[in-house]
């Protein structure tokens, strides 16, 4: 589980890979959570919007869902992690509505909360994913990725 999660905006690849030792600090537009999975949380947002439903997937579904995040950075033994998100997921969350967001901010709530129970993040997952939309169409119009930051 990383304990600091950012998603951001960078103009490529390789501007995101820059982040790997110092995160994205306010060099970019940023939401920052903590302790999640970053990896499984894109794969569980790009896995409602293909095939959207308020129920939870088994987690074997999630698991073998593709495409999973690719890394921008290969991971170490240190522990962070860089993530591009999918252009699709990028596009989906960009166009998604509210009631959209609410749905899948539930059924990500119901996953985390079976996964992790008390250990659970605090965070206000529906308020991380409104602003993680609000920077997918940040993305989209300026032709920049999304990216996931992990420590």
């Amino acid at each position: 589980m990383a304990h600091d999660i950012v998603f951001f905006l960078a103009p490529d690849d390789e501007s995101a890979a820059e982040t790997r030792l110092r995160g994205p600090g306010s060099a970019f537009a940023s939401v920052t959570c903590r302790f999640m999975e970053p990896d499984s949380a894109i794969a569980e947002w790009d896995m409602y919007f293909a095939e959207p439903s308020a129920e939870v997937p088994p987690i074997e579904q999630l698991l073998a869902w593709r495409p999973w995040p690719e890394w921008v950075t290969a991971p170490l033994n240190d522990g962070i992690e860089v993530f591009a998100l999918p252009p699709r997921l990028v596009r989906a969350l960009a166009n998604a509505n509210s009631t959209e967001l609410e749905e899948l901010a539930a059924r990500w709530t119901a996953r985390l909360r079976a996964d992790d129970g008390d250990e659970m993040t605090d965070d206000d997952l529906p308020a991380v994913l409104r602003g993680v939309s609000r920077l997918a169409a940040s993305a989209i119009t300026t032709g920049g990725g999304l990216y996931s930051w992990s420590y």
